[in-house]
């Protein structure tokens, strides 16, 4: 039997844990008959409990919510933990409690001390979506879709004390399409990623597998993003832009600044496609139902936005309240 703890907070991380649990159920093991190489316990996954961020106010109400991986645990009879920090003993001593052999990680959201990553006797595997060394950080979703990355991937590791920093268990890649955007690489990584991990935990455990030394010198980093990473530059190329649109929708978003006489008003762009007009960086021009703006290269146009305080609308129903922008050069 292998003692799992998973650590892990959104929507992202409970499809992980879903497939855990899945292969629990199904008493798959048939493909590692090998003998237990490794010091611990056998392929057989058992989850022991699951670990993840307090319950936080959630929307304009500010309603108490719980995280996604909890709700899925409770309701599949899995304990669950919600530390604050790991300074209070209690915490260390209930995890030490539970007999872990392997910490599986993914987007807890949360730095983990080392006293803690100490604790299993087979170390911790974290999930990263992207081919490290390439993208160590918070975002490496985005920010390959940002780069205009042909693929992307995902790189089932064992964490050490430096982030993204630890020995690669496998790794698979996935092409990113020219429309790509988030939700559509995440579930590409989710897909992909999940029976991945199964694969991995067990040919680890059964010492079929052995950690390779990333190439640090190769290695590249991302950021936290902030509001400011979507402010549209028209002077970049259509391509960038549009490119950076599909890469921050829906957070932290895109926009840009529309001067209405001694107002600024923030215009965010949901959706665009390139097109082959020839407009002035910047430069709003309206043609019949549809909306354009100029870039460095071609103009894109615009098909969801929203002005600051409305709803999101097609260009069609923009135009028809905002005609006013026809010829506006935004900032």
């Amino acid at each position: 039997m292998l003692n799992i703890v998973f650590f892990g907070t959104p929507e992202f991380a409970k499809e992980f844990l879903k497939v855990l649990l899945k292969d629990k159920e199904s008493g798959n093991y048939s493909n590692h008959p090998q003998p237990l190489l490794r010091k611990g316990g056998g392929a057989e996954i058992c989850i022991k409990a699951v670990v993840c961020q307090p319950d936080k106010p959630v929307g304009r109400k500010k309603m108490i919510t719980a995280p996604e991986v909890k709700v899925f645990a409770l309701e599949n009879n899995i304990p669950v933990l919600q530390p604050t920090n790991f300074k209070n003993q209690s915490i260390v001593d209930e995890l030490k409690d539970l007999e872990p052999d392997l910490f599986v990680i993914v987007a807890y959201g949360k730095l983990i001390p080392q006293s803690i990553l100490n604790i299993p006797k087979l170390g911790c595997v974290n999930v990263h979506p992207s081919l490290l060394p390439k993208y160590r950080g918070p975002s490496p979703i985005q920010s390959a879709i940002l780069n205009q990355e042909t693929e992307s991937g995902v790189s089932i590791m064992l964490i050490d004390d430096k982030m993204d920093h630890g020995p690669i268990l496998s790794q698979e890649i996935i092409k990113i399409d020219e429309r790509e955007t988030p939700e559509s690489l995440r579930q590409k990584i989710i897909n992909l990623g999940g029976p991945q991990l199964i694969k991995t935990i067990k040919a680890y455990v059964q010492g079929s597998i052995e950690p390779q030394e990333q190439d640090h010198e190769q290695a590249t980093f991302c950021k936290i993003l902030t509001r400011e990473d979507g402010r549209i530059n028209w002077q970049h190329s259509a391509k960038a832009i549009d490119a950076q649109i599909r890469a921050l929708t829906p957070w932290p978003g895109t926009h840009t600044i529309w001067k209405r006489g001694e107002k600024e008003q923030t215009l965010k762009i949901h959706k665009a496609q390139i097109s082959t007009r020839d407009i002035e960086p910047g430069k709003a021009e309206i043609e019949g139902k549809q909306l354009f703006i100029g870039t460095k290269t071609t103009a894109l146009q615009i098909l969801e936005l929203q002005l600051e305080g409305s709803t999101v609308a097609n260009a069609e129903a923009f135009i028809l309240g905002h005609r006013d922008i026809d010829s506006v050069i935004l900032v």
